[in-house]
């Protein structure tokens, strides 16, 4: 197993990430037919993987989304994770950790904690300071969103299904962030 050595983690343009998009393409295939519950079931068709990319190019393009690409000392795309920013008026101080991939050949070396400590750090710069993710609960992922700091709020039963067709329980997680700065 190659040590990455270099780690590089950009948040990507709109136009970044559609010349991106074959690596990000890659990411989430990979992603999903290993099992990560992203929101699709595998396999993971190619069109569905590039649709997904562009929406969040236009989201991105909007400025709803934030997207970041973890990069390996030769630049190629290892992992991402996106943040949405809520735009409704009540919740311009809230976003939503999304999609936190890895590629599974690069898994277990830190790159998973490097992209959340980077969604911490974007979402400081844009005043976010209320942060929310889910995954499959029981999945390795949780082990991560504990470590760096996330509480469980709790799980809803049956909320997204599997590979193999069954309901699977969500947990819920939260981060409250100190403002950028240290001001509350």
């Amino acid at each position: 197993m190659p040590v990455i050595v270099t780690l590089r983690i950009d948040a990507l343009t709109a136009a970044e990430a559609a010349a991106a998009r074959p690596p990000l393409v890659a990411l989430l295939r990979d992603s999903v037919d290993g099992g990560a519950s992203v929101g699709f079931l595998p396999p993971l068709d190619a069109a569905e993987a590039e649709a997904h990319w562009r929406s969040v190019e236009a989201a991105v393009a909007d400025g709803t989304r934030v997207l970041l690409a973890a990069r390996d000392g030769d630049g190629s795309i290892v992992g991402s994770a996106q943040l949405a920013l809520e735009t409704r008026p009540n919740g311009r101080h809230r976003a939503e950790v999304m999609k936190v991939m890895v590629l599974g050949a690069a898994r277990r070396r830190g790159i998973g904690r490097a992209l959340m400590d980077a969604c911490e750090r974007e979402a400081r710069r844009r005043s976010r300071t209320t942060l929310v993710l889910d995954t499959r609960a029981g999945d390795p992922s949780e082990r991560l969103y504990v470590a760096a700091g996330w509480t469980r709020a709790g799980a809803i039963p049956r909320y997204a299904q599997s590979a193999g067709g069954a309901l699977d329980a969500s947990a819920f997680y939260y981060r409250l962030l100190e403002p950028e700065g240290g001001q509350a």
